[in-house]
């Protein structure tokens, strides 16, 4: 499915206006269902839909199970498929028949919006309980020259990004710098989402060695699904939410915020960054 689509515009200034030809970003739903259980009790249950921009579509089922924890690892998904010949905005995810997924998880303990009264404490727990990669010491060092260099080479990846101006990103890094992958979408979560199902798909994680980088600011929600990625250190372009610092540094996480030129602001784990 195409990720771009294209749009007549009329372009104003002072002086004039003009017609033009534009590109957006295409915007449309996803339905992920599951399909689990042992053979002879096999159930079947629409479980999420999501504004994403198409492209990597599996990836962001997956990734979004992952990092929800309804599911442990890669091996609990023995396959997924579109559900129509004709409609690729429904995604069926079938489990093995011995994969126990968490599907309480499904009410979503997860208080992400700006809106929620919740306490940020509650919020932080909801996920200590949800992720299964212990949090263990670490001995990761990176010289601030490498942090300054990642928005460059991400926008070098971010195709779509350069024909709308519209999208959100996100990218992991070894240690040396090297960007390993990276993933595009309307919606900021979904970019993770995918970024992370890539990884799980290729049995990367947890990504305890790596870098993530986020195109934009670094919400609770990022900041989240990287905790359940086993990521330590996440460098955002823009700011970082106050529960998003929070929960950084419950996990001994490093976040980075305002990553732009050769300046940026460190907000937790600053003994991970060489200056």
């Amino acid at each position: 499915m195409p990720s771009v689509a294209k749009t007549t515009v009329k372009k104003v200034n002072a002086s004039n206006s003009t017609e033009a030809e534009d590109l957006l970003a295409i915007e449309e739903p996803l339905e992920i269902k599951l399909e689990y259980g042992p053979a002879n009790k096999r159930v079947q249950k629409s479980i999420s839909v999501t504004m994403r921009t198409p492209g990597n579509d599996f990836e962001l089922a997956v990734g979004f199970l992952y990092t929800e924890g309804i599911i442990k690892s890669a091996a609990d998904v023995a396959s997924f498929e579109y559900t129509k010949s004709d409609n690729e905005n429904v995604i069926m995810v079938t489990l093995s028949e011995d994969a126990n997924p968490e599907m309480s998880k499904l009410e979503r303990h997860f208080y992400t919006t700006s809106s929620c009264g919740v306490c940020g404490k509650t919020s932080i727990e909801a996920v200590r309980i949800a992720c299964n990669i212990p949090d263990l010491p670490d001995h990761l060092r990176f010289p601030a020259s490498v942090i300054y260099q990642l928005p460059g080479l991400l926008r070098k990846r971010q195709e779509v990004f350069e024909n709308t101006g519209g999208l959100h990103a996100c990218a992991l890094f070894d240690t040396n710098g090297s960007l390993l992958l990276s993933r595009e979408d309307v919606g900021r979560h979904n970019a993770l989402d995918k970024l992370t199902g890539a990884a799980l798909n290729e049995d990367m994680i947890p990504l305890d060695k790596h870098i993530l980088l986020l195109s934009g600011r670094a919400s609770f929600e990022l900041v989240q699904k990287a905790v359940m990625a086993g990521i330590k250190v996440v460098a955002a372009v823009g700011a970082p939410s106050s529960l998003a610092a929070e929960m950084a540094e419950e996990w001994g996480m490093t976040l980075i915020g305002f990553l732009r030129g050769e300046r940026f602001n460190i907000y937790s784990g600053a003994e991970r960054i060489v200056i």
